[in-house]
């Protein structure tokens, strides 16, 4: 499987420099997901069962892809509306520092109730409205990835990774929330602290500088927006179907209002047709392109080694397990957490055992050392057009503070975790 890995880092290389080698980081994504699903089934001979794998996987990447075609495209009919007038109002303040608070405050809460990917896109969308320098831009938008982060990681809908952990039934809603919001809030409070050193002046506040007026009803769109939105979590709870299918649902709703609303030829930018044509593609495809690599990866059985390596090596969970954290943020957080909680056996670490609240909280913020290690990160990057590099000279050693942060305050929460 060697020749896997060096796929790998050589497409993984590729990405990073994207700007340096001219060849989009969508292109090359693509190609290597590609490329390492052929070269592993060619390894097996066409085994049958690497192409059930590949069915697998591709449900899962369907799903999200769905799940994020929805958010974006309600998103995008809010901003047509200029419906986040109606958020923009409220900040009344001038002052970058101030405005910095609010926005980490802000994404920290909404990623909890709502969930991370969908709260980067909503708050990346909205800064656009707020900032017109992209260098005040790239820095908030840094803020949003650890704030989405570290606030999807305390709550069972928050983050994909701590929904597999309850699905699995290794953590229960309300014992996880209290065992992780003071960590989670804490590797949110160090960077925010951190960033406001960085970002001094004052703005000029989107009221006071936007010619273009609301769009009739926008203050119905936005609600109606705002709700399938926010009751995707809802719907899930309720009929048990996945995420994707509450946002669709959400969709389509609004889409028979602007239907309705909009029946003159005026107003066809205001319709769903046009927001579609707004969503960025190679975003989406840059997604696809990622979880297809990586789930080969995940198939391959390359990562399940990598995790037990680490557990025979380095058997003090309190030392492995945050390493784990630091891997999510090379390697997409979700298979990574599929492949080490089936290193732990639930019969030998029960329900709501630390081990699992630190692997939630590790996992779910460790991917924010990287732009590139969480789909908040990925998603961001796209929308903004964030250089990897960028990233990694500017943010990545804020967020590596906020999460050692949240790790030792975990540990000194609980200064004996039996692991």
């Amino acid at each position: 499987m060697l020749i896997l890995i060096v796929i790998f880092t050589l497409g993984y290389i590729l990405i990073t420099l994207e700007h340096s080698v001219k060849i989009t980081k969508s292109a090359t994504s693509l190609f290597l997901g590609v490329a390492l699903w052929v070269v592993y089934g060619l390894l097996n001979h066409g085994n049958a069962a690497v192409l059930l794998k590949e069915h697998h996987h591709l449900e899962g990447i369907a799903e999200l892809v769905l799940f994020l075609l929805g958010a974006m495209t309600i998103v995008e009919l809010i901003a047509a509306h200029n419906g986040f007038k109606i958020i923009t109002d409220f900040i009344q303040t001038k002052s970058k520092r101030v405005l910095l608070w609010s926005v980490g405050f802000l994404t920290f809460f909404l990623s909890a109730f709502l969930d991370n990917v969908t709260t980067t896109i909503v708050m990346v969308k909205l800064l656009h409205k707020i900032l017109e320098s992209r260098t005040d831009r790239l820095m908030f938008c840094g803020l949003v990835i650890i704030a989405a982060n570290a606030g999807g990681a305390w709550t069972p809908i928050g983050d994909i990774t701590t929904t597999m952990l309850w699905i699995g039934g290794q953590i229960t809603p309300i014992n996880i929330m209290g065992a992780l919001f003071i960590p989670s809030l804490v590797s949110i409070l160090i960077p925010m602290a951190i960033m406001s050193f960085f970002v001094k002046g004052h703005f000029e506040p989107f009221h006071l500088t936007q010619s273009q007026q609301p769009a009739p009803y926008y203050k119905l769109i936005f609600m109606l927006g705002t709700l399938s939105l926010v009751s995707v979590p809802v719907f899930k709870t309720v009929t048990h179907f996945p995420p994707y299918m509450g946002m669709m649902f959400g969709l389509s709703i609004l889409w028979i209002a602007t239907e309705i609303l909009h029946t003159v030829a005026e107003r066809h930018h205001l319709k769903v047709g046009h927001a579609l044509a707004r969503i960025d593609g190679p975003t989406i495809l840059f997604i696809i392109g990622i979880l297809l690599s990586v789930s080969a990866l995940e198939s391959s059985g390359i990562l399940h080694h990598v995790a037990l390596w680490f557990d025979d090596n380095i058997p003090l969970k309190e030392v492995s397990i945050p390493i784990f954290g630091g891997i999510s943020a090379i390697i997409d957080n979700i298979p990574l957490m599929a492949a080490v909680m089936g290193m732990y056996d639930l019969n030998l670490y029960p329900t709501d055992h630390k081990i699992w609240e630190l692997l939630a909280f590790a996992v779910g913020t460790g991917g924010s050392m990287l732009i590139i290690g969480s789909s908040s990160g990925v998603v961001a990057m796209g929308i903004e057009k964030i250089d990897f590099f960028w990233y990694l000279r500017k943010i990545t050693w804020i967020a590596a503070l906020g999460y050692i942060g949240g790790i030792i305050t975990y540990l000194w929460l609980y200064p004996n975790p039996a692991f």
